[in-house]
């Protein structure tokens, strides 16, 4: 398996990831499944706020494993601040991960339940320096999970990420995505479960503080089927359709997951 190549597919997936990218082992690996009886509530984990810039937003792109929107980190523009964190954490960029089908698709697991999909905000701690810094420190980065799952009444928020699917079929397409300001993926609830972890996708960093939201928003099932017409082969190679990008849950090595709420 090439250094370059991991993937979601059984010669390049999660289960031979390690193979090149032996953190992927580590102690402190991200997704886990959440149990509620084994969640401890932590009444010092506080409101999290969100300040987010529309004018930050730079561009959505597909890298063949999933579709980003990427912002304007240069500075403080776009930061996510207070609950688990101390300091103010810059947004970068967006991602999604999603299923063949709307029954699963969802990194984490909570009480046994799967989501249609997961979406990660990905937060960098800027007093390390720059984003590859912030990689090598515990706590060096900050990602808001919510998840998607499947309903009648399809909600307005993913319909602009969806609107450039069109866009940026093929691997390697990236196009222009401006003035949006990514606070409207927000449910209405702001509860949370936060941990120690790591990044989904290799080299899987362990520098990860997860504030993954209980409340998921809604989706329709047409706007899941939008997500799975992207391709993970170039333009000129046949369409092989980009989906089931997640990782399963990993070990819980003895972390400790706190609630925001009782």
């Amino acid at each position: 398996m090439a250094q370059s190549t991991w993937g979601y597919d059984s010669d390049n997936g999660p289960e031979r990831w390690h193979e090149n990218y032996p953190l992927a082992k580590g102690d402190k690996q991200s997704p886990i499944e959440i149990n509620s009886k084994d969640v401890q509530h932590d009444s010092s984990l506080g409101a999290w706020h969100a300040s987010y810039d529309p004018g930050a937003a730079k561009s959505i792109l597909n890298n063949g494993r999933t579709c980003r929107v990427v912002f304007d980190d240069t500075f403080d523009r776009s930061v996510l601040r207070g609950g688990p964190l101390t300091g103010a954490y810059r947004l970068r960029q967006l991602h999604l991960h999603w299923g063949s089908s709307d029954d699963h698709g969802s990194e984490h697991v909570i009480d046994g339940v799967k989501y249609a999909a997961e979406l990660h905000m990905v937060h960098w701690n800027p007093k390390h320096g720059n984003f590859a810094g912030a990689l090598k420190q515990p706590d060096g980065v900050a990602v808001v999970g919510i998840f998607l799952k499947v309903g009648k009444t399809p909600k307005p928020e993913m319909k602009r990420i969806l609107e450039e699917i069109d866009n940026i079929k093929t691997k390697g397409k990236e196009v222009p995505f401006q003035h949006f300001d990514p606070s409207i993926l927000f449910p209405k609830s702001r509860d949370y479960w936060s941990y120690h972890g790591s990044f989904t996708t290799p080299p899987c960093e362990e520098c990860i503080t997860w504030i993954l939201l209980r409340e998921p928003i809604e989706v329709s099932s047409d706007q899941m089927a939008k997500l799975r017409s992207l391709s993970k082969n170039d333009e000129n190679e046949p369409m092989n359709p980009l989906v089931d990008n997640w990782r399963p849950p990993q070990p819980v090595k003895g972390r400790i997951v706190r609630a925001s709420f009782k």
